[in-house]
């Protein structure tokens, strides 16, 4: 394959999943309730209903805690995101050493989100995402391999 498309194929899926981690952050940071994003996982995961938790009195601060937990996360993969943008748009992923970092970091990543959701929310809707980010992350390990014969 032409080297070009195989240096596009390694470097396009990283732009791909730090726009798609900017916008996941961008959403928890936005929406009035980021916790009912993943509803029906995390009922699942608490055995309860939020109206029956938040309806308790000793629980009358959690709805703010919460916002907060969410808050500090999309702030977090937000920053993420960008941080994954900018590496990919100044490297290029242009040497053998930016691709390994790149894939490297981001395998144990996935490994790590891969668990958590597997072991907490099986059922959350996220968990397609993060079989889209291992489809991106293995087309981009294909091609840098790939590359690596040029």
């Amino acid at each position: 394959m032409n080297p070009k498309i195989l240096h596009n194929l390694t470097m396009a899926p990283f732009l791909i999943i730090g726009l798609m981690a900017f916008i996941l952050g961008l959403a928890w940071l936005i929406t009035s309730e980021p916790w009912m994003l993943d509803k029906s996982a995390n009922i699942m995961l608490l055995d309860e209903s939020y109206s029956n938790l938040f309806s308790e009195p000793i629980n009358r601060n959690l709805p703010k805690y919460l916002m907060l937990l969410y808050r500090f996360f999309g702030v977090w993969v937000t920053s993420l995101g960008l941080l994954i943008l900018g590496f990919t748009i100044v490297t290029r992923m242009g040497t053998t050493l930016a691709r390994v970092v790149a894939q490297v970091i981001t395998l144990f990543t996935l490994i790590g989100i891969s668990t958590l959701e597997k072991l907490f929310i099986p059922s959350s809707p996220f968990v397609y995402v993060t079989i889209l980010l291992w489809i991106l992350w293995s087309i981009s390990v294909s091609a840098g391999i790939s590359l690596n014969k040029y």
